[in-house]
């Protein structure tokens, strides 16, 4: 089934004043109000600038707060963005009369720092999500009629009900949500929303290139092999991109490689090509349709630079069986079954705060909710596979992996092969496509086998020690009316591309399947 990734930003957005008042108590006793609670009374043109400055999208993911149990066991407890001292547990029984019961789930909050403050909660199981707030400080119940099944049952009673705080409270998060929305808006104000938050969450840099922000390029220095980064700022795929670069350290979005034909004509492979029925698909397509609607079609405000592969590489590179593999991939879908794996190497140290396991669980049992059949799609098979199991839902895959001991984070780390085969074939997504073809066309020498290209990121890639370093040999168009001499040709964009660490790194076994990427140093560790 080939799916129309751009339906799915959003996924990824929901898997990127208190200098006032520093101590919330007057003499011991809860203030009346905290200066953050009486924003929203004061003008739109005083209040938004201010909460603005205070939050950002990123406030709206919620923090896992732990599992609520059945009475008896561990009494959870907690401080809240409001209530400062939160306790919960889980009481099982069957008012409803039904097969497997149902439970009340009680939370007593207190210790609010003020009178006008509240907490926003998600409530969640591998088979429900639901939220609530508390405003009042006192015992709350959240009463669930009956489990769905047995499984759920058997999950509550050894697991509890994760609990998760929207940290912003009510005002923060519909303050974030006001950031978060610019991202996927396709002008302007879109595009400085994503620069905006680039520099913020990852410390990157926008500066302006001297016009013309298009080289007129020889596509005769163009070769097979030569890689393709691209950095899209505005509309769905900029905002897209820009929480992948925030997750991942990356500095591009996207990607695809050039190839040349027996007649000397020049292609360009990619994954994630849209085609004329709105599928994201692997496509090989003449250099000047794809160059055409980059420059004049392409919405997204790209940014491109090309990567010259190391001549001594090129020399070695097999363009027959480079050409072999990528004819063999055409038409297949994007690589959604692997897109989060490559990102997530680590039990905790892939998410950006407040992300973690759990979170990205809940994230999952949402959408599979909303969209069972995107949801097999984009993450069922792949857990399937790392588990060992077939066809199993993604509540049965939590419940299993409960049963076996081990924990869904544990799960989410074990690392993608490059062998196997989806129910749609295999599986790439932009970047690995191109380094399959690497491999295939022998650059990968004696660490072939030993290496999973479906673990890299974009900027596992752009760091490889694969091209160019001396800038003697770049064309000489490269770079011809810019200031600042990269080591890399930007063609497009009217923001010189940065990206860190490039062509640094060298091949070893199992690179790259262990490795952190916390924002923003995303600092790796050797030999990770």
């Amino acid at each position: 089934m080939a799916v129309n990734l751009k339906n799915h930003c959003l996924l990824i957005t929901v898997l990127f004043l208190c200098c006032f008042c520093p101590w919330r108590q007057i003499n011991g006793y809860e203030s009346l109000f905290h200066p953050k609670d009486i924003l929203p009374l004061l003008p739109r043109q005083v209040s938004w600038p201010i909460v603005n400055s205070l939050h950002s999208a990123v406030d709206l993911l919620p923090a896992f707060m732990g599992a609520a149990s059945i009475e008896g066991n561990n009494t959870l407890e907690w401080k809240g963005a409001c209530f400062f001292k939160n306790i919960a547990w889980l009481e099982l029984h069957n008012k409803s009369k039904s097969q497997f019961g149902g439970g009340t789930l009680h939370i007593k909050v207190s210790n609010a720092h003020s009178w006008t403050c509240l907490d926003l909660y998600i409530f969640a199981t591998p088979y429900r999500v639901t939220w609530d707030y508390y405003f009042l400080s006192r015992e709350h119940t959240l009463e669930i009629k009956e489990w769905k099944s047995e499984a759920e049952l058997e999950y509550v009673k050894n697991r509890g009900v994760s609990i998760f705080l929207l940290q912003a409270g009510m005002l923060g998060t519909l303050s974030a949500i006001w950031n978060a929305f610019p991202l996927f808006v396709n002008n302007g104000w879109g595009e400085k929303s994503n620069i905006d938050f680039l520099e913020k969450h990852m410390g990157a840099s926008f500066e302006e290139r001297p016009q013309p922000w298009v080289t007129n390029l020889t596509t005769d220095d163009i070769h097979s092999g030569d890689f393709l980064a691209i950095s899209k700022i505005r509309g769905t795929w900029g905002a897209f991109e820009t929480l992948e670069k925030w997750a991942t350290g990356s500095y591009a979005g996207h990607t695809a490689v050039c190839l040349r034909d027996a007649e000397g004509k020049l292609w360009v492979g990619e994954s994630g090509n849209n085609n004329d029925k709105g599928e994201d698909v692997i496509a090989i397509l003449p250099w000047d349709e794809w160059w055409e609607f980059e420059l004049t079609k392409d919405n997204t405000n790209p940014h491109i630079a090309v990567l010259p592969l190391h001549p001594d590489l090129r020399a070695k590179f097999n363009e027959t069986a480079a050409w072999e593999y990528a004819r063999s991939m055409a038409g297949k879908s994007y690589g959604y079954h692997n897109l989060i794996f490559s990102w997530i190497d680590t039990i905790d140290g892939n998410y950006p705060p407040p992300v973690d396991a759990h979170l990205v669980a809940s994230v999952m049992t949402v959408w599979n909710q909303i969209a069972p059949e995107y949801g097999s799609n984009l993450w069922n098979e792949a857990l399937n596979k790392r588990l060992g199991t077939q066809n199993l839902s993604l509540p049965d895959i939590l419940v299993e992996v409960e049963k076996r001991g081990s924990s869904f984070a544990k799960l989410l780390a074990i690392p993608e092969q490059d062998d196997w085969v989806y129910s749609d074939g295999k599986s790439a997504s932009c970047v690995a496509f191109i380094l399959e073809m690497y491999k295939e066309g022998g650059l990968f020498g004696e660490f072939a086998n030993s290496i999973q290209v479906t673990e890299f990121t974009i900027r596992d890639a752009y760091t490889l020690n694969l091209f160019e370093n001396n800038s003697s040999r770049l064309p000489k168009w490269c770079n011809a009316d810019d200031t600042v001499k990269l080591p890399f040709c930007q063609i497009r964009g009217k923001y010189r591309m940065e990206l860190p660490g490039y062509n640094s790194m060298d091949l070893y076994p199992h690179m790259n399947e262990r490795c952190p990427s916390m924002p923003p140093k995303y600092y790796r560790p050797q030999g990770c």
